[in-house]
């Protein structure tokens, strides 16, 4: 698209619209079909992430667990989780959908109000913007 973009993390309608929260467009009957395709795609991408996270916690379920750990330890416990299953795959031992029994999807946390619209970055609505015309330009998928 011409334009360098860095990383941006998934969220739904009740995050702020920030360059780096990508959120979907608000469900309404003024959305063009270019805005409907995107939201979609986002939401499809949103479920790749939720089943990465179940086969993450299935293969490794000390992360069902993670309630009687410190909040500072958990984000290199879920690092250490990725990496030992990088290295499970990379050494021909692959994931075993048997773990996923007793394994719940579970919704991950967000805001229970959207946040204000005063919050919202407006810089934000460029990078959705770039990103909705490369969902568009990237044809079906």
């Amino acid at each position: 698209m011409g334009k360098a973009q860095k990383y941006v993390l998934l969220g739904d309608a009740t995050y702020p619209l920030q360059d780096w929260i990508l959120k979907p467009y608000q469900e309404d009957k003024n959305l063009t079909q270019r805005q409907l395709r995107f939201n979609y795609r986002l939401k499809r991408a949103h479920s790749v992430i939720e089943n990465a996270f179940l086969r993450l916690k299935a293969r490794w379920q000390i992360l069902l667990k993670c309630d009687d750990c410190s909040l500072e330890l958990l984000p290199t416990l879920v690092l250490a989780c990725c990496i030992l299953h990088n290295v499970c795959e990379a050494h021909d031992n692959p994931f075993n959908e048997e773990w996923l029994e007793g394994t719940e999807p579970t919704e991950l946390p967000k805001p229970c109000q959207p946040a204000p619209a005063a919050m919202e970055d407006g810089r934000a609505e460029q990078v959705r913007e770039l990103m909705c015309q490369y969902f568009e330009n990237c044809g079906e998928g």
